[in-house]
């Protein structure tokens, strides 16, 4: 048995928000205790203040969350400056929380730390590991999601999926929080990991569509692009792009090695005397990659696209729950047309069914069913959990 449960509220005021969305969570729970939650809330809430009473109500629960770039549910859709919650139960499932300090100066020591507290509270072996760790610190400096991504792996093994999303500030840019339990958090690697009786599948979903011949990296340094096929990186995207700077409407698809399958790098800033591009995440040398262009519907379809994958790849009859991670980026380039993208989703599933998710600053997800995790940025990810 999982019964998944979904709160959200659009008030300003941060008491009267946690107030409603726990309203909301208790009438539908009909007096059942929930074991884990997940919690996504916009940047300016009084965070302590709404750990505190959800901690008051349900003493007991493990709890993760983080702030966001947008917030999506199935009560209210896709928002801004909200607040959504969701909460499981199940006598069959396991679900645990844990939690890594200092993740930017050591990483893998932080997922290390994570997962053990996590997995010592379970008696069976982890099946799915969520996690919506920090991206902006206090100084404004970001943490590495490749190397967080790696440390969990480590943590958990490779054959242990990982979905989410790095926590967001409304593309500020400056300082993201983290949840665990009532600790409001800055530099953290939250997870919950479920183990037992859990079914569950997963999508990606982009939109981009590569463009021109795929090309090699032939000089890179970590997020750092210097040359592609011998020639600096800004010849490469001017040779698509003429005297357009390089955007996040034009991403590079980055291919999995000796595959069709891509996942996309953003380019950040750019250095115009030695010709390099800096990006939100790692680039490999010697990778194949082809420069991207957009349609907006096509992006848009992309979430479409991201459902109908994890949907063909459920092992059950039909999902409970559904948790979605989409990219800042593409809510930027989207505008107003943002929404469109869970009204997609939305059309595919049965009203019954909890949806929550946000808006992230990168996303964690296989690229393929039961294939490795990958970190990626311009994605729509769709999470699929049931019992049944």
């Amino acid at each position: 048995m999982l019964k998944v449960v979904v709160g959200h509220s659009e008030d300003p005021e941060s008491q009267d928000a946690i107030q409603e969305v726990l309203e909301q969570c208790s009438q539908d729970l009909a007096g059942v205790i929930p074991q884990a939650g997940i919690l996504f809330a916009a940047i300016d809430f009084d965070h302590a203040l709404i750990l505190q009473e959800i901690n008051q109500i349900f003493p007991e629960m493990d709890l993760i969350g983080c702030t966001t770039d947008g917030e999506i549910s199935s009560v209210l859709g896709f928002q801004q400056d909200s607040l959504t919650l969701m909460l499981f139960c199940s006598d069959t499932v396991q679900i645990s929380a844990g939690v890594g300090y200092k993740t930017k100066a050591n990483p893998l020591a932080s997922a290390h730390q994570a997962v053990q507290q996590a997995t010592e509270k379970s008696t069976h072996a982890p099946k799915l590991c969520i996690s919506i760790p920090a991206s902006y610190l206090e100084d404004a400096s970001t943490t590495d999601g490749e190397l967080i991504l790696q440390g969990l792996k480590l943590a958990l093994g490779s054959q242990v999926p990982i979905l989410g999303g790095t926590a967001g500030d409304q593309f500020r840019f400056k300082k993201t929080y983290q949840f665990f339990g009532k600790e409001v958090l800055t530099d953290s690697l939250p997870v919950l990991i479920f183990s037992g009786d859990i079914k569950f599948s997963y999508g990606v979903g982009c939109g981009w569509q590569p463009i021109g011949q795929q090309s090699i990296v032939t000089k890179a340094e970590g997020t750092v692009l210097y040359e592609v096929n011998g020639k600096s990186a800004l010849e490469f995207y001017a040779r698509y792009l003429g005297d357009r700077a390089p955007t996040a409407e034009n991403p590079l698809a980055v291919y999995k090695e000796n595959s069709h399958l891509y996942y996309m790098r953003v380019p950040n800033t750019y250095n115009v005397e030695n010709g390099s591009i800096n990006f939100l995440g790692n680039i490999p040398e010697q990778a194949t990659i082809q420069i991207t262009d957009i349609s907006r519907d096509e992006v848009i379809m992309a979430s479409e696209v991201s459902l109908k994958n994890a949907l063909e790849n459920y092992p059950g009859t039909e999902p409970e729950a559904v948790l979605l991670f989409s990219c800042c980026c593409r809510r930027w380039v989207l505008g107003t047309r943002a929404k469109e993208e869970y009204q997609l989703v939305k059309k595919l599933l049965s009203p019954e069914v909890p949806v929550c998710g946000f808006y992230t600053y990168g996303e964690f997800a296989p690229l393929e069913h039961q294939g490795s995790t990958y970190y990626h940025q311009e994605t729509f990810v769709t999470l699929l959990l049931g019992t049944k």
